[in-house]
């Protein structure tokens, strides 16, 4: 049987300070009725996603529109059909929103949307709208004083809010104390911290998950840590991306767009190999290899979540 295909636009609104999320009802004769969702609706012919967006908005809950940015686009399969969802993050608009269709609506918590339950589509959005769009991977810096300089810069001065602890030159003792020092600087500081290291780890220090080089994602069968931490992962190809998807991996890299100094020997994606790996991933992704912070509204445009880097972030305080 042939599966209808149903092109759908939805769109993350969040509260001026970026600590809320807008999600409304859905009402209970309809599919997946009760449940909750982020607002939109199926696209009208010869619509663009944000075209469509703007219509369903006004219509479902009395508000214009004013900037949007692509967050995340999401394929699902469903028995009767496939759902593409065309996700946009409304950053600016204008009126009060509220239930024109007789629908509930309430601002949340980003970190108590998982409290409530949403369709299986929805469930990448929720892990896009909590994640920031930049993602800092520190460098392998020998002095721990610096290191902690060059992270707690990072922290205030770019208000980096998702770092990976990656220190390959380092035993396990060392790393677990540079672990323990990295993560009490990232909560005062309001960030989140993952270990680039095995997953035990985390029963030594209770960071907020952990980051799967390319050689691990790929030997393991199932997820390795808890759902209630994150769990990222370094990918390259559609297959590590697959696998990614099925051990129930958060977030990604995927790597690398640009040539990099670290690994020149490797041909880069580009942008448009980039963005069709991107556009059938089931879950956010970061570009990786030779960005900047500049690049992330690019990255968002192409589907990803934003830039993961270390040379744009990694600087000592007088930098």
């Amino acid at each position: 049987m042939v599966k209808r295909r149903v092109h759908v636009a939805a769109a993350a609104i969040l509260s001026s300070d970026g600590r809320k999320a807008l999600i409304a009802r859905r009402p209970s004769n309809v599919d997946h009725g009760g449940l909750w969702e982020f607002p939109g609706g199926k696209l009208a012919p010869y619509e663009t996603g944000l075209e469509g967006l703007k219509r369903e908005l006004h219509e479902e809950l009395g508000v214009e529109i004013r900037r949007a940015q692509p967050l995340i686009r999401v394929h699902h399969e469903y028995p009767d059909k496939h759902i593409l969802l065309d996700v946009w993050q409304v950053h600016e608009f204008s009126g009060e929103p509220f239930g024109r269709e007789g629908q509930a609506v309430r601002w949340v918590p980003l970190d108590e949307l998982v409290n409530y339950p949403f369709p299986a589509a929805n469930l990448p959005i929720l892990q896009a709208v909590m994640l920031p769009t930049e993602y800092l991977i520190t460098d392998e810096e020998g002095d721990e004083g610096l290191f902690d300089a060059c992270l707690e810069r990072a922290l205030v001065e770019d208000r980096v809010r998702l770092v990976q602890l990656r220190a390959k030159t380092l035993d396990e003792t060392a790393y677990l104390a540079r672990a323990e020092r990295a993560l009490a600087l990232c909560h005062r500081h309001g960030a989140r911290l993952l270990l680039n290291a095995e997953p035990e780890l985390l029963e030594r220090v209770d960071a907020d998950g952990v980051h799967l080089t390319s050689e691990r994602l790929v030997s393991l069968e199932r997820r390795p840590i808890a759902e209630a931490k994150w769990l990222s992962a370094s990918t390259h190809d559609r297959q590590q991306l697959g696998q990614a998807a099925r051990i129930g991996c958060d977030f990604v890299t995927l790597s690398p767009l640009r040539t990099t100094p670290s690994h020149p020997e490797v041909a880069p994606m580009g942008w448009h190999d980039f963005q069709q790996l991107v556009e059938r991933a089931a879950m956010p992704v970061f570009a990786l290899g030779g960005m900047t912070r500049f690049d992330a509204n690019h990255a968002r445009a192409v589907g990803a979540q934003g830039i993961a880097s270390i040379r744009d972030f990694w600087k000592a305080p007088d930098a």
